[in-house]
């Protein structure tokens, strides 16, 4: 292959770091006072990469050339459509980042530059076809998220965050830094390919092992329990739009590339990684509903509600069909949708002074001050919770159809049956914002762009949201049917 093929490849990309190059330079001569002219062109950039990813979504590039630079870079309709997820919300977290860091006179020009060069990370992480890929995406996302979580270096809780998520982040970096070099060694590739091809046949100790720590390290990055043990005090201690970056688009990433590494690595081995699948993702459901019951901080709950629905995409996963991985990524568009709300609407609860309310007996009775705000995230919650007609309840229905075709029955129930206990908090949230006897605390208004982006994702999670599903079914389908061609 030549190298303008491979160039062609990495549009998406290459705008991207091109786009985070040239804002660094302005930043670095024009200091923060360009700080929302870089965001708007940091969006535009966005704009431009996903604009670049219609072709491969639309078309799926069946039968054409996806492999770019050897097999380092894989350009299919798998990674286009995370691709896309990921850009959506970034922009979600770039658009609502201006208003909140005003107001603390905390704008910096960095913020929408770190945001890109973590973007570019993650579509690096998502196109990998060989773990040095991997490994370099995985690495230029995390070394800017570490930043972005202690992006106000005054504020305890941030800096806080900063180093928890940094020494938690290397842990898991060297855990799966770990599983790589075993694989390699007991197969003698780092390529995805032949790495699969030398587990075709009986699996040597070693290589399980080597099997167990990569899916260790890799549920580290999506926050799946038991390595979710970060994520509370992140969410809690970032500021509140990089916890809403934090929550959506690198999750997206992380799931992606772990269903790559499953099918495109692991495919060969079902019954080895299923089971782990399988654990880690009732364990997660498990552990994200019971965790979050007793928490009084709206932010620390939204944390495990992302540990609880990661359960739920990861059941998608160890269906191990084109169904089972289509099926997480229509459930990854709609878990970005509800959690981009949430942490919006998270973001519009303000006092009379307007400081941050995150404690959720300041919620109560928030309904009588702010009607609309309040619906909205009412809404949110019920669609966090699965209770239909609202589009988190499809969600749910298709990772649970998907295991029962694989016939795995038992785990489908399991999980309908943990969705029930998660129901619990989210309607607990319900109860308070709008029957308790109101505390009089949420009394603040919002910026413009905070407004839109919340009245974009309500309409989404809504019944709404349904006459999406013909076309966001078609665009998985494609996106599955990619991923499986290598099997």
């Amino acid at each position: 292959m030549d190298l303008s093929t491979s160039l062609q490849l990495v549009v998406p990309e290459l705008i991207l770091t091109a786009a985070g190059l040239i804002l660094l330079l302005a930043a670095a001569w024009g200091g923060d006072k360009p700080a929302r002219t870089i965001t708007i062109a940091a969006v535009a950039a966005l704009f431009g990469a996903g604009f670049a990813l219609v072709p491969t979504l639309h078309d799926g590039l069946m039968g054409v050339e996806t492999n770019a630079f050897g097999t380092l870079f894989r350009a299919d309709a798998y990674a286009a459509f995370a691709k896309a997820l990921i850009y959506l919300a970034a922009i979600g977290a770039l658009m609502i980042a201006p208003a909140w860091f005003d107001k603390r006179d905390a704008l910096r020009s960095e913020y929408p530059i770190l945001v890109l060069f973590a973007t570019v990370g993650m579509s690096i992480m998502v196109s990998a076809g060989d773990f040095l890929t991997l490994y370099l995406g995985l690495e230029l996302n995390s070394l800017a998220a570490y930043v972005l979580a202690a992006f106000l270096r005054d504020d305890r809780r941030s800096a806080e965050a900063g180093l928890k998520y940094f020494v938690l982040g290397a842990l898991a970096s060297g855990i799966l830094l770990y599983g790589m070099s075993l694989l390699y060694g007991f197969t003698g590739s780092t390529d995805f390919a032949g790495v699969k091809a030398a587990l075709s046949g009986d699996l040597s100790t070693g290589a399980l092992f080597g099997v167990v720590f990569v899916l260790a390290g890799l549920a580290f990055k999506i926050a799946a329990a038991p390595f979710h043990m970060w994520t509370p005090d992140v969410y809690e201690g970032a500021p509140t739009p990089v916890t809403t970056f934090f929550a959506t688009a690198p999750k997206v990433a992380a799931v992606a590339l772990t269903g790559r590494v499953v099918f495109d690595v692991f495919g060969g081995q079902v019954d080895a990684w299923r089971q782990i699948v399988i654990f880690i993702a009732l364990l997660s459901i498990v552990i994200g509903a019971l965790g979050a019951i007793g928490q009084e901080n709206i932010k620390r709950l939204l944390a495990y509600s992302s540990i609880n629905n990661v359960g739920f995409i990861l059941i998608g996963l160890a269906a191990a069909t084109a169904a089972g991985a289509s099926a997480m990524l229509v459930y990854l568009f709609i878990y970005v949708a509800m959690s981009l709300g949430s942490f919006v609407a998270v973001l519009m609860l303000k006092d009379e002074d307007g400081n941050d309310v995150e404690s959720i007996s300041g919620m109560a009775g928030m309904v009588k001050e702010q009607p609309l705000l309040s619906w909205c995230l009412f809404f949110l919650m019920l669609s966090l919770a699965g209770i239909p007609p609202l589009f988190g309840f499809w969600g749910k229905f298709v990772v649970f159809q998907a295991a029962v075709q694989a016939d795995l029955v038992v785990l489908a129930a399991l999980g309908i049956a943990a969705s029930v206990i998660g129901a619990f908090y989210y309607l607990k949230v319900c109860k308070i914002i709008m029957f308790d006897d109101p505390a009089g605390v949420v009394t603040g208004n919002s910026d413009k762009s905070h407004w839109t982006l919340l009245l974009i994702t309500s309409a989404i999670i809504s019944p709404l949201g349904y006459l999406l599903t013909p076309s966001l079914g078609d665009l998985a389908n494609k996106a599955a049917e990619a991923l499986f061609l290598t099997l």
